[in-house]
């Protein structure tokens, strides 16, 4: 009886670190997400900041943002005060998109991607990629770390202990997969031509 308690422990920080692997993976998706293809996306500017009277507010807080077609989005904002300081954003972003304002909504064309661009993108993307990895293999190592610490402290058996790290190296593992999965849908979307 007196093991079941550390085992229980040792049960809740696996899943505890798998829940935190899925943040990292989470985060990838939006950022790759934001990383422009040359198609129009909504993802690719709901999460820009816009200085919305003096206070940072995500874009897709601010307006409805659509694609109606491949090549166009579009934004209409919920108020129509706020179409200069989308527009200033959109402008000062990194994505090199130019709005264009009618009053009423705020199109932007997505241009063809250069060659040059593309391979900068995929760069963008192998950097991102590496991050998430880094974030992953710093919850396995935060969670050898807690195990082993079981061991010591709360008489842990070293084979439980072993097994344990064993399923933490297999979570990291499958983590390490879907980031690599992600990195290459998204280099293989951005060098299509």
């Amino acid at each position: 009886m007196a093991s079941d308690r550390p085992q229980a422990e040792m049960t809740a920080r696996l899943v505890d670190a798998e829940q935190r692997m899925e943040k990292s993976i989470e985060s990838l998706h939006r950022e790759l997400g934001a990383i422009r293809t040359g198609r129009a996306t909504p993802s690719l500017v709901d999460r820009l900041q816009v200085d919305y009277y003096g206070a940072m507010t995500p874009l897709q807080s601010l307006a409805s943002i659509s694609a109606p077609e491949a090549r166009l989005l579009v934004i209409q904002p919920y108020d129509r005060g706020a179409m200069a300081s989308i527009e200033k954003a959109i402008q000062k972003s990194e994505m090199g998109l130019n709005p264009s304002n009618d009053g009423q909504m705020i199109r932007i064309v997505i241009p063809q991607l250069t060659e040059d661009r593309r391979k900068d993108f995929v760069k963008i993307v192998k950097a991102r990629a590496e991050e998430a990895r880094v974030s992953v293999r710093n919850v396995r190592r935060l969670e050898v770390d807690q195990l082993r610490k079981l061991e010591k402290e709360d008489g842990v058996s070293s084979d439980e202990v072993a097994d344990a790290l064993v399923r933490v190296q297999k979570i990291t593992d499958r983590f390490i997969v879907q980031v690599d999965e992600l990195a290459h849908k998204k280099e293989a979307e951005l060098l299509e031509v």
